[in-house]
């Protein structure tokens, strides 16, 4: 082997490439946050029709977060559907691994602004 040559990497599994992506501890947080832990699932997140969904801000974001991680779970089924050699061409399975990311990305800037906007909602004086 010449000195400018470097051994080939062993190929990332699926699930350590979208682990890579879209940090699933990130999205888990998220999830519990707007989810309260041991709660009933809200209506908004069952497999219903949109008319049936929530129509509360609190509906909104359940929504949000199950689109995320349903955008995930696509983006992981193909990207192993892409490792695995199966129909799925490189550049759909690509479309789908960047949809999850800039979804994901979305959901948490609007975290980020909803803890600002409460925490100067704190700040104010009364």
């Amino acid at each position: 082997m010449s000195a400018g040559m470097r051994p080939a990497a062993l190929p990332m599994s699926p699930q350590d490439m979208i682990a890579k992506i879209i940090p699933g501890d990130e999205l888990e947080k998220l999830s519990s946050s707007v989810l309260q832990s041991g709660a009933a699932m809200p209506p908004s997140l069952s497999p219903v029709s949109g008319a049936a969904a929530g129509t509360g801000f609190d509906g909104f974001l359940g929504h949000m977060v199950s689109e995320v991680s349903a955008k995930q779970a696509d983006a992981g089924a193909a990207m192993r559907e892409v490792m695995s050699g199966g129909a799925m061409p490189l550049h759909q399975a690509m479309i789908a691994v960047e949809e999850a990311s800039v979804s994901f990305q979305l959901m948490v800037e609007v975290r980020n602004r909803l803890l600002e906007s409460y925490q100067e909602l704190m700040r104010m004086q009364v």
